[in-house]
């Protein structure tokens, strides 16, 4: 019975290892074009799931207080779009002079310029009870702001220019995450009764809808077997991925719950999400525009390596 409560209460834990494990089973099924169609079910439904579940789940004063804690946005943005690009850089230098793999330390710097994630920091800033309204500000302006500030940061630390689709990132972001957000608020005031009598799981709902997004992405690292990487540098990269997350996320803690940093318990969850997870909504879409980030470094030739596993840990 212990055991039993114990995987009820670490559920998502377990989702995790499973939806990793069964997507190195059989990859075939959730790659694009596949059965499960991620590229319609996740990159569209999935995110917009998201996004109304939080529209419900949240009162409109939250958002809007949210909306004007102009220090927390600023520390967020200029945290993941200043200081942890320079941060990477900086360190890059040093391992230049190892014997990694070039193209993986090209990739790492590729995820470092990314903006804040778009529905990742939001479920995980819910699931321990943190400042939900403002992750998901962060996480929608981090994202559109990113669409101008990723390419100039890329041909800042990379010397890498390229053909930015500004429209159809827009259109996705404002479709996946503010619409539904607003639909999602729209309907919380018919039912607003209802909801605070019921009270449904909307922190689980998010939570499994974020296990078939880990699903589909391991299925496209394990549906490439042609990736020609060293196991010394694959395993070092690994390393330094996540001591590079621990050493953020250990910063930006205490920053933010310094005497005079002005934020709540709650605040200092979103900035620790926010601020050290990487987004790669501008990988995936410049990667259908023939600009390939996730598998390769943009000029470079990095698509003879299918797929950058440094990618999946940021």
């Amino acid at each position: 019975m212990r055991l039993l409560e114990r995987m009820r209460k670490e559920w998502f834990m377990i989702g995790i290892v499973l939806a990793i494990a069964g997507a190195k089973l059989e990859p075939s099924i959730g790659v694009n074009g596949g059965p499960l169609m991620p590229e319609i079910t996740v990159s569209y439904i999935a995110v917009a799931t998201i996004f109304f579940n939080s529209g419900l789940s949240l009162n409109t004063e939250e958002l809007t207080s949210a909306l004007v804690h102009i220090k927390l946005h600023l520390f967020i943005q200029i945290f993941t779009l200043a200081f942890f690009p320079a941060a990477i850089w900086l360190l890059l230098q040093l391992l230049s002079i190892t014997p990694i793999n070039e193209w993986l330390l090209k990739g790492l710097q590729t995820v470092g310029c990314m903006p804040p994630p778009v529905s990742s920091a939001v479920i995980l800033t819910k699931a321990v009870g943190g400042n939900e309204a403002a992750a998901i500000f962060n996480s929608a302006f981090g994202s559109f702001l990113g669409i101008v500030v990723t390419p100039l940061l890329l041909l800042l630390f990379l010397h890498s220019s390229s053909s930015v689709p500004f429209t159809s990132i827009f259109s996705q972001l404002f479709m996946t995450v503010v619409v539904p957000l607003i639909i999602g608020q729209i309907v919380r005031r018919y039912i607003k009764d209802w909801l605070e009598r019921k009270k449904p799981p909307f922190g689980a709902v998010s939570s499994s809808v974020l296990l078939v997004i880990i699903y589909t992405t391991f299925c496209d690292t394990f549906s490439n077997p042609d990736i020609d990487l060293d196991r010394f540098s694959l395993i070092l990269i690994l390393f330094i991925i996540c001591s590079i997350q621990l050493s953020f996320m250990l910063l930006t803690f205490i920053f933010s719950t310094r005497n005079n940093s002005g934020f709540t318990p709650a605040d200092t969850v979103a900035v620790m999400f926010c601020s050290t997870h990487k987004s790669l909504t501008l990988v995936n879409e410049w990667s259908e525009n023939g600009v390939t980030v996730c598998t390769a470094t943009l000029r470079w030739g990095l698509e003879k390596h299918k797929s950058d596993p440094s990618l999946l840990f940021l």
